[in-house]
């Protein structure tokens, strides 16, 4: 074996074992050398190298990547992480890549890029470049003057895996040493989550000297750079438009729109909320019977539909945030509906505890309690199950999870309530002396 394979051999072996440290190595190296590298380890290092590589270095890697580097690496990826990623690229570059991978992975890293008109991630520039801590001056300014770009200001630093730890203007590390490393120059610097109304951007560029906004997730990772050229062009398309109509917003509802725009936003979705009241209604008279025989039933009905639907409500809650975030996305339904379902559990035990102490000494009924025990249980499993995976079908098939996941809850949370409840009183009536 000749000298230079033993060295390469030990080098892919050293990144293989210690990728964290030698990413560092690497920023360092030509793109050339870089995707010999990536070649020769395991698709695994490759996307710690790439998460580790920063801004501007993972954009040319990313663009000059063979397909059979590409392809494993992206297609094992997570989903936030591959956009977060391929966000770096041009646009006719994103597209080519994108159809190398399966048409699932490829919607759902095409969902994690997409931001509404309304949010501060509409407007960033995702092209940007990014240093970090460890650089020394010369390495910085030896990038800039690669880079040629005149407009730059001040650079950003982020830690090993992206996130935002500050910035540094040109003007310092133009007087300090060549050998002054950046962590030694950075200071922190105002930032926006993407999802945040795109208003913040404005208030903050309002507040003070802000030439280039950093835009950054909510785990504090840079995702790109809202610069003052883009809100400028932004608020000059429209002068006499609010801030929300500037940045593309539809025109919803608002405190003072007339009533008939509200009654035409708002009365389908009572007549569709009337139709599933009425199907949650047809279930109580499946067991009339029941009820008339043990009046009782019907007093705990809305204790059981009650907690039902706040436990899905809170599901729902979270589950809405989680996608409007960017946190979970629709491949992701098993892991968050298995959360729930978890959650659902424990708490509908603690809240059957009491309610079937409660109920014990309302009815003096053993088989009572002890059936609303188990259907306040099951209710709250099925809504916690319910209020995860509602909102992510409906974003899956192309609805808007906001505008009728509850509905859809509401009307699951009920039947499911009505129906273990008065199912298991009607099954285990005679058995447990109900009757």
């Amino acid at each position: 074996m000749e000298l230079a394979e033993i060295k390469h051999s030990l080098a892919r072996e050293y990144i293989q074992q210690f990728t964290h440290e030698a990413t560092t190595i690497l920023d360092s190296f030509s793109v050339e050398e870089i995707l010999k590298y990536l070649q020769a380890v395991t698709p695994e290092a490759g996307e710690e190298i790439l998460l580790g590589l920063t801004t501007g270095t993972t954009a040319n890697v990313i663009e000059n990547m063979s397909d059979s580097v590409f392809i494993p690496i992206f297609e094992s990826l997570d989903s936030n992480k591959a956009a977060k990623l391929l966000s770096r690229i041009s646009a006719s570059n994103l597209n080519n890549k994108l159809t190398l991978l399966s048409k699932a992975r490829s919607k759902s890293i095409k969902e994690m890029m997409e931001y509404p008109p309304t949010a501060a991630g509409y407007l960033m520039d995702t092209q940007i470049i990014t240093f970090n801590p460890d650089n020394k001056v010369d390495e910085v300014l030896s990038k800039l003057r690669t880079i040629g770009d005149r407009k730059i200001l001040n650079i950003h630093v982020t830690s090993n895996k992206g996130e935002l730890l500050g910035k540094v203007f040109i003007q310092n590390i133009a007087i300090s040493s060549v050998e002054t490393k950046l962590k030694d120059l950075v200071e922190p610097c105002e930032s926006i989550q993407a999802m945040a109304p795109a208003e913040e951007a404005v208030e903050l560029f309002e507040k003070g000297k802000i030439i280039n906004l950093p835009v950054v997730d909510i785990n504090n990772h840079l995702l790109g750079i809202i610069r003052s050229e883009t809100l400028i062009t932004a608020t000059q398309k429209d002068a006499s438009e609010d801030v929300l109509a500037m940045f593309g917003a539809g025109r919803e509802e608002r405190a003072l729109s007339s009533p008939m725009f509200a009654v035409k936003k708002r009365l389908p979705w009572l007549q569709i909320n009337l139709a599933t009241a009425f199907l949650a209604a047809s279930i109580v008279g499946i067991f009339e019977d029941t009820i008339a025989q043990v009046t009782v039933l019907a007093v705990f009905l809305p204790v059981v539909a009650g907690q039902s639907g706040n436990t899905g409500s809170q599901a729902l809650a979270v589950t809405m945030r989680g996608l409007a975030l960017r946190e979970i996305h629709t491949a992701q339904w098993w892991k968050v509906a298995k959360k729930e379902v978890a959650v659902g559990f424990i708490n509908g035990v603690a809240v059957a505890l009491t309610t079937s102490i409660i109920a014990y000494f309302w009815s003096s009924s053993f088989g009572i309690a002890l059936v609303i025990a188990a259907s306040m249980v099951l209710s709250m499993v099925i809504a916690g199950f319910s209020g995860a995976v509602v909102p992510i079908i409906l974003k899956a098939v192309g609805q808007d999870p906001a505008q009728s996941s509850s509905i859809v809850l509401t009307t699951v949370t009920d039947i499911m309530g009505f129906l273990s409840f008065l199912g298991l009183a009607t099954v285990l009536g005679s058995a447990l002396g109900i009757f």
